[in-house]
């Protein structure tokens, strides 16, 4: 059975999945309009998209930003993403500036949880996750496949990395070809909470057709799930509104 992480007033890996919902917006103005309008969704967790932010490429710009939607979402759990191009992220940047910039997250003060894509040298990875511990912060190691959906024991296999590796929350999306694919990634996900996690996992399909998986966490064991405020940051995300009420229909149910 898998553990529970609390990160503020925040439990993940117990009752309902939590909400998180993604902040995309490319300049800082939006993306104090954007955390304002949150303010009335409540969700359970924020996670910043930087990879949409046209300044990512400047740290005190990154650094400038995360003190504002810390100003204005104080209470509310932040997730610091940069995702990849190659995970399907917005752009590219070198490996050794992806590090440079979580680290930097990291060390401002203002994360509390970063992502780190499974994905890169061992040797970053530990680095990285070393220095979030050190500052207080919980770290998701990642993985996207935006082109299919692998076996179950692979699915498994990757989310076991992550946890090796000393990701505090892994976490797995992958997109579906049919049915079946969805069917692929429930059955890796109730396999890894039964057999092998200690920790809460996150795992998605994405898509119309995975959206199933992005409803049925409490039953399958996955601890978190995106919703859309406004422009979804992945293919399938139900508005907040919506993702609460199922939520909160399923779990009367259980």
């Amino acid at each position: 059975m898998s553990g529970t992480v609390t990160v503020k007033n925040v439990t993940l890996g117990e009752g309902m999945p939590k909400i998180c919902v993604p902040l995309v917006g490319t300049t800082l103005s939006e993306l104090r309009e954007e955390a304002e309008a949150l303010k009335a969704l409540a969700p359970d967790v924020v996670e910043w998209r930087s990879d949409f932010f046209s300044q990512v490429e400047d740290i005190a710009a990154v650094t400038e930003v995360l003190g504002e939607i810390q100003q204005i979402l104080p209470e509310i759990p932040l997730i610091f993403t940069f995702r990849s191009a190659k995970e399907g992220g917005e752009k590219e940047i070198s490996t050794e500036y992806y590090f440079r910039l979580n680290k930097a997250a990291v060390e401002s003060g203002y994360v509390d949880i970063v992502d780190v894509e499974l994905f890169n040298g061992e040797q970053e990875v530990r680095g990285l996750i070393a220095t979030a511990h050190d500052n207080a912060v919980f770290v998701i190691i990642s993985n996207h496949d935006f082109h299919g959906t692998p076996s179950q024991d692979e699915i498994v296999s990757r989310l076991r990395r992550a946890q090796e590796l000393g990701g505090d929350l892994p976490k797995i999306a992958v997109m579906p070809q049919s049915a079946g694919d969805v069917l692929t990634l429930l059955a890796a996900t109730n396999m890894m909470q039964e057999q092998y996690a200690d920790r809460p996992i996150i795992t998605m399909s994405m898509a119309g057709e995975g959206v199933i998986s992005r409803l049925a966490g409490e039953i399958f064991g996955s601890a978190l799930t995106f919703g859309a405020a406004h422009k979804p940051s992945a293919p399938g995300q139900v508005a907040v509104a919506e993702l609460r009420s199922v939520l909160e229909l399923l779990h009367r149910s259980l």
